[in-house]
């Protein structure tokens, strides 16, 4: 059963989204993590960070606002 936890790092400039998605990941450990962010770097960013810490992109969204990215880790 995985949970959802989801990041808001709407109008935060980075690195912000970046850290506020590398703290959840830890907080997290496995399942699914739902990060909010309003721009094309952001979207970049976070989504090279996540890779980088070994969780699959596994969806981004586009949104009215920004983007829905969702990454995953299997436990």
């Amino acid at each position: 059963m995985s949970n959802t936890n989801t990041v808001d790092a709407r109008g935060l400039s980075c690195p912000q989204p970046v850290i506020l998605t590398l703290n959840a990941m830890k907080k997290v450990k496995d399942g699914d993590i739902v990060i909010l962010v309003d721009t094309d770097t952001a979207k970049e960013n976070v989504s090279r960070a996540a890779k980088a810490q070994g969780w699959e992109v596994a969806d981004i969204q586009s949104e009215e606002d920004g983007y829905s990215i969702t990454i995953k880790k299997e436990g």
